[in-house]
């Protein structure tokens, strides 16, 4: 009896320290994926940020660019308007000289 108590006590003991050890190895192996994870998520990060630094630089590159298109058009537009008004000038002077 006794030595049947003595068996199942180490069977039993043994039984603990295996789990004990799979416990161990379980918790190791989720702190790595849990490290690989968070790793990964700032990496993830990391170049989402970069990517929408590129894509603002590009948008205010662009916006830049029509602005100053449209302030030549605006530009172009008010000479053509000073011409006409000089040549219709021009015309009524004439026309006013025509008539004296």
């Amino acid at each position: 009896m006794r030595l049947a108590l003595i068996l199942t006590t180490s069977l039993a003991a043994l039984s603990l320290m295996a789990c004990s050890q799979k416990t161990e190895d379980h918790t190791a192996a989720a702190a790595d994926q849990a490290g690989k994870a968070t790793a990964s998520a700032a990496q993830d990060t990391a170049n989402n940020a970069s990517t929408a630094a590129a894509n603002t630089a590009a948008a205010t590159h662009k916006a830049a660019d029509s602005t100053a298109a449209a302030a030549d058009h605006a530009a172009d537009n008010a000479s053509d308007a000073v011409g006409a008004a000089e040549r219709k000038t021009n015309a009524a002077a004439d026309a006013a000289a025509k008539t004296h």
